[in-house]
């Protein structure tokens, strides 16, 4: 037999550029057999190579993540070829730019087919195979705005607050089945990828991220880290500004939105005009290989923190007793 064959087997979506492209590789430097779904012939052939080059077993196959029938016949395709899927990584998105009464009906529709319904779809397909076994992980790639919106991208902040509520909802379903299933939601910063050049714009100029940028390598062996966990972590937060972000909302969400209204609002539109023939993924997918590194790398950093806020919470239970404690015994020596 094949030492190939008992490789583990890895399906990534949206694994035609960016953060996808980039986890592929990841798993694949790893000796997984990965197969990549996404709507790019193009993007996937350059996936294809990536994946063989990094000493990976690569299996292209074109689907659309808001067709369910694509995405299930996708995953059959993949058990049929390799008998087994261990990981599904959901990645796939889109997103539009522009404020809300000018975003139209069929614009928050096919967002949140792709960046919400592609997610269900995915993990649908995913324990169709892994509920037999009970066993195999499933990561949704979320954001730091599955937790604190920003103006300019309501379709894509709500998509990914729903994804958060869906894997919340089946994490405990799972859990009351008592299954070997592993679930985790990835939290991520702004990241150097493709995405901001084909955004589909409201405004002449085009997509930029704010604040600290990081490489789509770094924040995929973080990903691929929680996959290969002993103990999958039920969420990770990828960037100290996706922990800031998170940690922000639940304290001072007010704060937030006033500060979000005057600095990220224009902080969003580079100097980078929208020019005839650009990329936009909303309206179909772009006849160019994009790779997984956008245009930002003069300002991107290489390496990432990862947070389990299971630890951070336990940190600041810890740190909360530690104070008590400390306010109890210092009242005990003033009345001594």
């Amino acid at each position: 037999m094949d030492i190939h064959d008992e490789a583990p087997v890895a399906v990534v979506t949206g694994a035609s550029a960016g953060v996808g492209r980039a986890v592929a590789a990841a798993f694949a430097r790893r000796g997984y057999r990965v197969a990549l779904l996404a709507r790019s012939p193009e993007g996937l052939e350059g996936a294809y190579r990536d994946v063989a080059n990094a000493g990976g077993q690569p299996f292209e196959l074109i689907a659309d993540v808001a067709k369910p029938d694509d995405v299930f016949a996708a995953a059959e395709a993949v058990v049929a070829r390799w008998g087994r899927i261990n990981v599904w990584v959901n990645d796939a998105m889109e997103t539009v730019v522009g404020p809300v009464d000018r975003i139209t009906p069929e614009e928050f529709r096919r967002v949140t087919e792709v960046t919400y319904l592609g997610v269900v779809h995915g993990t649908l397909a995913a324990l169709r195979h892994m509920r037999a076994r009970d066993e195999g992980h499933i990561i949704q790639i979320g954001s730091a705005l599955a937790y604190r919106a920003i103006p300019l991208q309501s379709a894509y902040c709500a998509a990914k607050f729903a994804i958060r509520g869906f894997t919340d909802s089946l994490r405990a379903e799972l859990l009351h089945d008592r299954s070997g299933i592993r679930l985790t939601m990835v939290q991520l910063p702004g990241v150097n990828t493709p995405q901001f050049d084909w955004s589909h714009m409201h405004f002449t100029h085009r997509h930029q991220p704010i604040g600290t940028v990081y490489e789509p390598e770094a924040v995929a062996d973080a990903i691929v880290g929680a996959a290969q966990a002993p103990r999958a972590p039920r969420e990770l937060w990828l960037g100290a500004p996706t922990v800031q972000s998170i940690v922000g909302q639940f304290v001072a969400p007010r704060f937030l939105d006033r500060y979000l209204a005057h600095n990220a609002y224009e902080a969003q539109l580079s100097n980078d005009p929208v020019l005839p023939g650009d990329p936009d993924e909303l309206r179909g997918p772009d006849d160019r290989d994009h790779g997984a590194r956008g245009r930002f790398a003069a300002r991107a950093q290489n390496s990432i923190l990862a947070v389990d806020p299971a630890q951070l919470r336990a940190g600041a239970v810890i740190a909360s007793l530690g104070l008590l404690a400390g306010a109890f015994f210092l009242g005990r020596g003033s009345r001594a």
